[in-house]
């Protein structure tokens, strides 16, 4: 390796310098006291676990995206966490074991051996809150509340946002009978809304004895995107299937019109083949998205029983984001300058005091280095006039 690219780093890897640094630790630092005025309790998993824990339940969707590694200590092996949310989980369920609902939040950074679809990177620094212990619109709307609250204390304002409901897919897709294999196929063709796949893959089922109904079904997901009216669209197109499709369309509608009632500017979108994170929700799913970018700035949605495979079932609902993600979009633009005061490297007592007293009020101060250009931004500096150490503007 050259002197040249010894210091490159990993594609998706990505370091802080100081301005994006202070960006997010301003970020990281709104977004908790965001999650603390709402009552969420921070939590703060460990960057790593043994794989038996780590890739349960919510997990096992993330088996190719954990780096894996083994324990010098006891030869097992360890995962370091690509997503926070079932690291959550498994302390609501099996450390807290609170019986009411429980809301908890986390800030952290994660490692992914693949850059993520939404954010671009490997190492997001993913904040989230997850609303542990109810199942109703109530929670669904709290942390879509939540969100929204937090994307605006982010500096996105006027997000547009989609909404889905994964559980009308799953009862679709066991109506028709379709095995593991062909549950997935046209799940990635519903992803892609490749129309010409998607009816050819009906084709073929339906010549080979799946019911007409239940394909034609299938093929309306695709086309049933767009504002409010859509789940009247979708209840015509989808009648006769079972009642959980029933179930999960009136639960949209409920949100939508709650949505309507406290978020009036709030552009909804609705589209019912939205099926991210389909392997571990079960209901309601959202995505926020900034204009101009086709990327989630914010996802998430509900997945009960997560903590069934720690002890206790218990209904989730949540969201999470990549705090990286709102300083790429500022990058250039120009920081609110910090006061900062230049101080002698030496003096009396008073001067100990006097910089003592403005680091306490905040107050940036730098101590000049002998035989060094010690000058700062601001040109304010510490000086002794009548006795008494003042800051002094030049």
């Amino acid at each position: 390796m050259t002197d040249i690219n010894r210091w490159l780093l990993p594609d998706g890897l990505e370091e802080a310098l100081p301005d994006a640094a202070r960006r997010l630790e301003d970020l990281r630092r709104r977004v908790l006291d965001q999650f603390d005025t709402w009552g969420y309790d921070l939590v703060m998993p460990p960057l790593a676990e043994y794989l038996e824990s780590l890739l349960t339940g919510a997990g096992h969707a993330l088996d190719l995206q954990t780096f894996k590694l083994t324990d010098q200590l006891t030869g097992r092996m360890m995962g370091v966490r690509a997503d926070l949310t079932p690291q959550v989980a498994r302390i609501d369920a099996h450390r807290l074991r609170v019986q009411g609902p429980n809301r908890l939040c986390y800030v952290g950074s994660a490692l992914r051996t693949r850059a993520d679809e939404w954010s671009g990177s490997r190492s997001p620094l993913q904040a989230g809150a997850e609303l542990f212990g109810h199942d109703g619109i109530d929670s669904d709307l709290e942390i879509i509340r939540l969100m929204l609250a937090t994307l605006a204390a982010c500096g996105v304002e006027r997000p547009s946002m989609d909404l889905g409901h994964v559980g009308i897919y799953r009862a679709l897709a066991q109506d028709a009978g379709l095995d593991a294999s062909q549950e997935q196929e046209f799940f990635d063709q519903l992803q892609r809304k490749s129309v010409p796949e998607i009816e050819q893959t009906l084709a073929a089922w339906q010549a080979g004895g799946m019911d007409p109904a239940a394909c034609a079904r299938l093929r309306s997901l695709v086309d049933l995107n767009g504002d409010a009216t859509v789940l009247d669209a979708a209840r015509r197109a989808l009648a006769g299937a079972p009642a959980e499709v029933a179930v999960a369309l009136d639960h949209l509608q409920a949100v939508v019109a709650r949505l309507k009632a406290s978020e009036p500017g709030l552009d909804l979108h609705l589209d019912l083949a939205e099926l991210r994170g389909y392997a571990y929700h079960t209901g309601l799913v959202f995505a926020a998205f900034v204009p101009g970018s086709g990327q989630a700035i914010a996802r998430g949605g509900r997945y009960n029983e997560i903590g069934r495979v720690f002890g206790r079932a218990r209904a989730a609902t949540g969201f999470s984001t990549d705090l990286r993600a709102f300083v790429r979009r500022e990058a250039g633009a120009p920081m609110t300058p910090r006061q900062t005061v230049l101080a002698p490297a030496t003096g009396d007592v008073a001067l100990e005091a006097a910089i003592a007293d403005l680091r306490a009020r905040g107050v940036r101060v730098v101590r000049e280095l002998e035989g060094q250009d010690n000058e700062v931004p601001g040109g304010a500096r510490l000086e002794q006039r009548a006795g008494e150490w003042t800051v002094v503007e030049h």
